[in-house]
């Protein structure tokens, strides 16, 4: 891997950016490599547009932002409308089904459905439907272990609440890992 571009998006309140900063603290802390992590909000607190951009590569970074993202993981409709045209052609989408309820057909592109809010809520708690997604974006990229994502989280979640977070990020990591076998 020379760069993997990636892009999460959503709504303010959702744990976007809190999701960017854990792939690139896994990326850079536990996995050995470099990574950039940008972020971006509406001027809601919450409810409005939201976006995190994590770079991740084995070499040096050249240019922090992410240009065409290799993978686009969005919570919110509003996200998929603004920002599904943008993923590289081979790219990997992830959406989060519940979310999102338009969908057009994309060409060259791997489409993943996860349920992200659903499994939030079995778990208990919709706010780490975020983890559930982060869970999915490491299976299916296969950009970092899983191990490092867990230390991340561990290490960046508010204090009480790792153990939950971890386990919505198993959820979504075991979840992703079964459709990928399906395919």
């Amino acid at each position: 891997m020379s760069r993997f571009e990636t892009r999460l998006a959503g709504l303010g309140g959702q744990g976007i950016i809190l999701a960017g900063v854990i792939l690139g603290f896994s990326a850079s802390v536990y996995a050995g490599k470099s990574a950039t992590q940008a972020q971006s909000y509406g001027a809601e607190a919450r409810g409005g547009a939201c976006k995190s951009e994590v770079v991740i590569s084995d070499e040096e970074i050249d240019y922090p932002k992410v240009e065409k993202p290799d993978l686009l993981a969005v919570m919110s409709q509003e996200a998929y409308n603004k920002y599904v045209d943008d993923i590289k052609s081979g790219g990997i989408l992830i959406y989060d089904s519940d979310m999102v309820y338009q969908t057009k057909e994309m060409k060259n592109l791997e489409v993943y459905k996860v349920p992200a809010t659903k499994i939030a809520e079995k778990i208990g708690r919709k706010i780490v439907a975020n983890m559930v997604m982060i869970g999915a974006v490491s299976a299916i990229s296969k950009v970092l272990d899983p191990d490092s994502v867990e230390k991340a989280i561990a290490r960046n979640v508010p204090r009480g609440t790792e153990t939950l977070n971890v386990n919505a990020f198993k959820e979504g990591y075991s979840y992703a890992a079964n459709l990928l076998r399906e395919k």
